[in-house]
């Protein structure tokens, strides 16, 4: 039974069909049967929206006229919110979000993430006076300005569609760039609703194109291969990054990659409600499908046992708290795929290998339904480094490490060749964020503070990727910076 609408290409300002009319499944990740169908684009409906997307860039006004697009994406921020619930449907069928997390990181943590990009726009400078300057006998007056780099190809994920697609298609469009969208092949409908919604705002043919396609790689090579595009913005996986920035480099494209994590969560020895504290460290939100989601779990050897009694405690009570569709207070549904579920399983037998002993789950859920559902998993007396702590496993599987001290602790946190996100707990807010601040990754919460939200940058270290989304500084990544120089 399809239950949701078709995905159609959205380019030059039409809705359409793909070249040659093609389509593909849209599975859904409850059930693994197909729940819609998405337009599968071609390498003609590619170079269309590239077209369009540099003719818009080129030939209108967009760029320069910070008002008109400040004044329509508050007017399309509005239609995301009065459009809410469908939102919410794609994410729990398309995405396989539980109902919880549907409404919490996929639609809602979006919608204020834009609210957030909306806030910071007006703090954006887009020319600085700076001053007269005497050199070589004469004045000069200098002025600074920054304007929009061009036509942006952003390519995005499938574990929460929305929330990424926003923070960069947004970002980009205040900052005054035109921008084609390629969404992951597993979740194409929420890219292509965003179209939907752009028609009913009334933005300018080309200003902003979605392309649907089966095939993973293909739209995405010609954006990032095409000179016409001058800048990628990619989130996914750091071998796809590299790939990437390699294939982007005959152009010398601008690239910004948000890549993998394998997030640290440090429980410091004097940290309140200590128990609490370490079942809040389980990996089960959306089923741990998250970059920056903290899957190395760090206690100090001195209560290592407390926290394994702990684990096995929340595990326990969680085992029949997941994998509901329908049950509005459900956090964790399946996985996005078979393929998924196979490389979690995968790991999950790498960790068995690795001697890593087994507290909860590590089997697949077979009595859930046809969908993809790994049970939430959860090992212990796991060193540093096993693969099972070092690679990113994408899946709901927590690993626990102990350490010896804070320096320890950070010292194991950092000898990973990511750093994206992290977490800190302790009585001593002073200690927590001098913690915080030795650890090599660019959102660190604290004490349960919120480190990632629409007005605050968001990015990588090391293999994490390099720039910054949301914020201020997330639209000024899609900026250029031009010097002028009058003589006086």
């Amino acid at each position: 039974m399809t239950l949701l609408p078709e995905a159609k290409l959205y380019i030059d300002g039409e809705i359409r069909r793909a070249a040659a009319d093609k389509t593909y499944d849209n599975i859904g990740p409850w059930t693994g049967e197909v729940v819609g169908k998405a337009a599968d684009a071609s390498r003609e409906d590619v170079i269309a929206a590239i077209v369009a997307a540099r003719r818009a860039f080129d030939r209108t006004n967009w760029s320069a006229d910070h008002a008109s697009r400040f004044a329509l994406m508050k007017k399309y921020r509005d239609l995301l919110y009065a459009n809410r619930q469908k939102l919410v449907d794609i994410a729990r069928y398309e995405a396989g979000s539980a109902v919880g997390a549907a409404a919490r990181a996929q639609v809602d943590g979006a919608l204020l993430g834009m609210d957030g990009l909306l806030e910071c726009f007006p703090r954006v400078e887009w020319e600085e006076d700076r001053g007269i300057r005497r050199e070589y006998g004469f004045d000069t007056h200098r002025i600074v300005t920054h304007e929009a780099v061009g036509v942006v190809g952003a390519i995005t994920p499938w574990n929460v569609p929305l929330y990424v697609n926003i923070g960069k298609v947004v970002a980009a469009l205040l900052a005054g760039c035109t921008v084609i969208l390629k969404p992951a092949p597993d979740t194409p409908l929420m890219g292509a609703f965003m179209g939907e919604l752009a028609v009913e705002a009334g933005f300018p043919p080309g200003v902003f194109n979605v392309i649907t396609s089966a095939d993973p790689a293909m739209a995405g090579e010609m954006l990032v291969a095409d000179p016409r595009v001058d800048l990628i913005s990619f989130t996914g996986s750091t071998a796809v990054g590299r790939r990437v920035m390699e294939k982007g480099a005959a152009s010398l494209k601008r690239v910004f990659l948000e890549l993998g994590g394998k997030s640290a969560n440090i429980v410091l020895d004097d940290a309140p409600d200590f128990a609490r504290t370490v079942m809040g460290g389980m990996v089960v939100f959306h089923a741990g499908q998250g970059c920056a989601y903290p899957t190395r779990l760090l206690i100090p050897k001195s209560r290592y046992q407390e926290a394994v009694k702990a684990l096995e405690m929340g595990y326990a009570g969680f085992a029949s708290k997941w994998g509901d569709i329908n049950d509005p207070t459900c956090i964790m549904g399946p996985v996005i795929s078979k393929r998924q579920l196979d490389r979690v399983m995968s790991y999950i037998e790498i960790g068995k290998q690795e001697g890593a002993r087994l507290l909860a789950g590590g089997k697949v859920s077979t009595d859930k339904g046809g969908g993809f559902f790994v049970e939430p998993t959860c090992f212990v007396d796991v060193r540093n480094d096993m693969r099972i702590a070092q690679e990113e496993i994408f899946g709901p599987v927590l690993v626990v490490i102990a350490y010896e001290d804070d320096d320890d602790a950070v010292r194991i946190a950092n000898e990973s060749d990511y750093g994206l996100g992290g977490a800190v707990f302790s009585g001593d807010k002073d200690r927590a964020i001098r913690v915080a601040k030795r650890i090599r990754a660019g959102a660190i919460a604290v004490n349960g503070g919120i480190s990632i939200t629409g007005d605050l940058p968001f990015g990588g270290y090391k293999a994490s990727g390099m720039g910054r989304e949301w914020g201020r500084e997330g639209i000024e990544e899609f900026l250029e910076t031009k010097a002028i120089g009058v003589r006086v």
